[in-house]
């Protein structure tokens, strides 16, 4: 299982970036162009809902009968000469793919977009063996260029404006300052095909994986994966197992929905299917292919019949575009590879009870669950990973604030199953809060409840007024 990440917590990061405007203003007008252009392609899609059934009704069937579609995925990438290897877990993976760059002679690996390759932390690991790890996607390659995670599973830079980027450029690379995004992306696109052209291994993720022709397909919109895999004489794919799917003729239900609730689009630029390295004959593609299968953690997920669902997501970040808590705090608050309301469920699981607060960061208020294209009913399983927690036995240890109010809840469920003497102290509070109350409202609280008050004022409570017994019925 990865290690978590332990610098600031949830909580410190999460205050921090709430106090943050200008970032808030940066998530709301990105995320709100998202959601624009998603309402417009599918709009004019009049299939969108049945293609969303057909793609849950189709990954939910590929999760029943995983065991069996990574066999015959492995026997038919094997027979066409790439190396399978299966990792546990993050560790594996990443050992795995370092030992192969050593050997290779590797100096530069060039790495398309991943968030696989992110969890299992890829890029330190080849660091630490004296191999440069380049993105090469723009956002992730903007992100790298700051030292950062990235803040967004599609974008991953959603939380810079261009001239927060134009800054950057600046001090990197010592050009003359400009925010235009047109000259920005032309400098980047410079630099990055000079890097291609020199790389001698690649690094990509994988959308899906298709058992029956043993293919592995790539959806991406700056051709970055494409020269990824087939620019280096040796390229490694790296997928989750819950990648695999059964059939060709699935993955059209998948490229319908997957671009339009990932960027607005109808359909990426690129769609690129890989089958295996070079062959006799052909002039391009990679001379050593090798994929490696990821478990990290999924395998527990399966054999939770609530959880199991939660794999049946195409990574496409329309859950984070919609949800109240990612548009004021960001992705780097979470403090996961995965942020937003699918990170909140697959984090648990992936990094343990280090991220068990996670599932706790949801009003539950379901939009996640209206957009997510393939259907995942994310606050269903929200809740049940708030069970979970709460019986687990690794309790969360909650800032003393938040302990408080917990404590202050519980309390009040017990007392809210005696109706009466919530009525008797309402009764109470109504008498004694009367002299404070101004035009009707509270402006102050005492104790807890001065931190509502701290920001808005308070309606002053009513005398419970006990209802006259309804008039007797007339004789018929």
């Amino acid at each position: 299982m990865a290690e978590f990440p332990k610098a600031r917590d949830f909580f410190e990061s999460s205050r921090a970036a709430v106090g943050d405007h200008e970032l808030r203003r940066k998530l709301e007008n990105a995320s709100a162009r998202h959601l624009d252009h998603f309402a417009e392609v599918k709009a004019e899609f009049p299939a969108y809902d049945d293609e969303r059934d057909a793609a849950h009704r189709i990954k939910t069937d590929a999760i029943a009968h995983l065991d069996e579609l990574l066999i015959e995925l492995t026997s038919k990438l094997e027979a066409r000469g790439c190396k399978v290897f299966f990792a546990q877990d993050a560790a594996d993976a990443r050992d795995y793919i370092v030992e192969l760059a050593k050997r290779r002679g590797a100096k530069t690996v060039v790495k398309g977009k991943s968030m696989t390759t992110e969890e299992i932390e890829l890029n330190g690991a080849l660091e630490r063996a004296g191999i440069d790890a380049v993105e090469t996607d723009l956002g992730e390659y903007i992100v790298q260029l700051r030292g950062e995670r990235p803040s967004h599973i599609i974008t991953p830079a959603i939380h810079l404006s261009k001239e927060d980027i134009g800054q950057l450029f600046t001090d990197k690379f010592g050009i003359e300052y400009t925010a235009e995004p047109e000259k920005l992306t032309a400098e980047a696109r410079s630099r990055l095909r000079a890097i291609f052209l020199n790389a001698d291994f690649g690094v990509t993720g994988v959308n899906f994986a298709i058992a029956e022709t043993g293919t592995l397909v790539i959806v991406e919109n700056e051709g970055n994966g494409r020269l990824s895999s087939t620019m280096p004489e040796t390229f490694v794919a790296v997928m989750g197992i819950e990648k695999v799917i059964a059939r060709l003729e699935d993955l059209s239900h998948f490229l319908e929905i997957l671009a339009r609730t990932a960027t607005g689009q109808k359909l990426t630029t690129y769609t690129s299917f890989i089958t295996g390295p070079r062959r006799e004959g052909e002039l391009d593609g990679p001379g050593e292919m090798h994929v490696v299968i990821l478990d990290n953690g999924r395998s527990s997920m399966i054999a939770d019949p609530v959880l199991r669902e939660a794999l049946n997501c195409i990574r496409c970040g329309a859950c984070l575009n919609v949800c109240p808590i990612y548009r004021r705090i960001g992705g780097h608050a979470y403090r996961s590879v995965y942020p937003g309301p699918i990170g909140s469920i697959i984090s648990p699981n992936l990094f343990g009870s280090a991220a068990g607060y996670l599932p706790f960061a949801s009003t539950l208020c379901g939009a996640c669950k209206d957009i997510c294209p393939v259907k995942i009913d994310i606050p269903r399983i929200l809740l049940h990973l708030r069970w979970k927690e709460s019986t687990g036995e690794h309790p969360i240890r909650w800032p003393r604030a938040i302990e408080r109010a917990r404590r202050g809840a519980r309390r009040f469920a017990k007392m809210a199953r005696h109706p009466r003497t919530v009525r008797a102290l309402g009764n109470f509070a109504a008498m004694v809060l009367k002299p404070f109350a101004h035009n009707g409202y509270l402006r102050r609280m005492p104790g807890p409840f001065g931190n509502w008050t701290k920001y808005r004022d308070f309606p002053r409570p009513r005398p419970h007024k006990r209802s006259a017994p309804a008039p007797e019925r007339p004789p018929s």
